[in-house]
């Protein structure tokens, strides 16, 4: 009965009659009848204050609901197996999307989904968490059942930066006045690795096409088919290619993440490219990191615990599946290997070699430096479990994210084309004489003896 007082103070605020009301920013017109709603977000709109006899229904209300929310709290006395939880409660409001991969791999082509010690076990497919979800609002929008955010359906025609945001800002989609151009973290977690490219052209997209409209590069301009890129409102706190101001985006027809120049390069006019606009769950991408002093440190936003340092050696991709497999590290034996969307959700976009020298990651990581193909410094690419179906051996590639500059050799100069916490893909094998190489059009430095950083579930 302690949240009495609290119950009495908020109540008058939390109470209102509004002409036009908003209740999570989605607004109704007046009726002849009285609304009492709880305001869950801030948002202008006037209205008036109820009288004092009307706050006596909703705080017997507020009373009970208040009892039967204390019974969900996390109680000392709850068995688990990580003392963490003992102390800090787990608020999951960033929840890490599966990449949707239900089929297994090995090096060069698919096969049965592997068991326990076997090769290649504890790749994607055997860690199917949070399969993803979506709800078609049938007014333009699309929810996420996994991370609570609203997506537009259709992205519309292709806009400068400045213009997202000024479109963001007037959009009344779903009747919704709260919509937002996402970061980085947010995009991604639309990203499915059941997508398919070969020789440049679309098998499979890399988004749903059952809820998501998403264009081709129109190749009657010129462009590729690859050239639809969607951007996102995290800017490169570094420069890319020829010192260029550059911008976060997602290929969901090529499964990648890179940054792309803001400006037409020589003429300096502001780039288009398509955006897909959001709302809801603003505390999305958002970690909150705690160092357990075990050489592991948790993420209670999203649930996950991460080893605190990497591997220090470079590896292939069967050797780094086995590596997490085999790891103990604080008393836990249930180590894997990240799938990529849990990987670069650790990324940290306000951090870079050129702005902080630094790997792209809180300061709590250890990250290992690697010479980079001209023997400077740079920070490691990290294997992740996911399989990236490319090119005409499509299941030789796995994913890798950046924490270090994306690098390839362009124009004769080894250049960060893509950007620290860039997510690309190199082949899962080959003699490591052979490597470092450059692949593609940006040249894109492939190591193929990548770094590893393993992860468990909090129970």
């Amino acid at each position: 009965m302690g949240s009495i007082k609290t119950l009495l103070k908020i109540a008058p605020s939390a109470l209102v009659v509004p002409s036009a009301i908003s209740v999570n920013n989605k607004l109704h017109q007046s009726s002849p009848y009285v609304h009492y709603s709880i305001l869950f977000s801030t948002n202008k709109l006037k209205h008036e204050q109820l009288k004092p006899k009307a706050y006596i229904p909703l705080i017997f209300f507020l009373l009970i609901m208040s009892t039967a929310c204390e019974k969900e709290i996390i109680s000392p006395d709850v068995v688990n197996d990580d003392p963490i939880l003992d102390e800090t409660t787990i608020i999951s409001n960033y929840q890490i999307v599966h990449t949707g991969v239900t089929q297994s791999y090995d090096n060069n082509s698919e096969i049965a989904l592997p068991t326990f010690g076997a090769s290649f076990y504890g790749q994607d497919a055997n860690y199917q968490i949070n399969m993803p979800s979506y709800t078609d609002n049938g007014d333009g929008t699309i929810t996420d059942n996994i991370t609570g955010l609203m997506w537009e359906q259709s992205m519309g025609d292709k806009i400068s930066f400045d213009e997202a945001f000024i479109k963001a800002t007037d959009s009344f989609l779903g009747r919704y006045n709260d919509w937002r151009v996402p970061t980085v973290k947010e995009l991604y977690s639309l990203i499915q690795f059941t997508g398919q490219l070969s020789l440049g052209a679309s098998i499979r997209l890399y988004i749903d096409e059952n809820y998501f409209d998403q264009p081709l590069g129109d190749e009657s301009l010129g462009e590729r088919n690859i050239d639809a890129q969607t951007w996102s409102s995290t800017e490169y706190v570094g420069k890319t290619m020829n010192n260029d101001e550059t911008v976060f985006g997602v290929n969901f027809i090529d499964g990648r993440i890179k940054g792309y120049p803001k400006y037409n390069p020589g003429t300096n006019t502001a780039r288009s490219m398509y955006f897909r606009m959001v709302r809801g769950n603003t505390d999305y991408g958002n970690n909150n990191y705690v160092d357990n002093g075990d050489g592991t440190i948790s993420d209670l936003a999203t649930g996950l615990m991460w080893q605190k340092n990497d591997n220090e050696t470079g590896v292939n991709w069967e050797d780094a599946l086995s590596y997490a497999q085999s790891l103990e590290t604080a008393d836990y034996d249930d180590w894997r290997l990240p799938n990529a969307k849990e990987l670069q959700s650790i990324v940290d976009y306000s951090r870079s070699l050129q702005t902080t020298n630094s790997a792209a990651i809180n300061q709590l990581f250890t990250c290992s430096a690697i010479s980079d193909p001209e023997n400077n410094i740079n920070y490691g690419y990290y294997w992740s479990s996911t399989t990236h179906l490319d090119g005409n051996d499509p299941e030789a590639s796995a994913v890798y994210v950046c924490f270090g500059e994306g690098q390839g050799f362009m124009n004769n100069s080894l250049l960060d084309v893509h950007g620290a916490g860039a997510q690309r893909s190199d082949p899962k094998s080959g003699n490591a004489s052979d490597f470092p190489q450059y692949f593609g059009p940006q040249g894109d430095v492939r190591y193929v003896y990548n770094l590893v950083r393993c992860v468990r579930t909090i129970n």
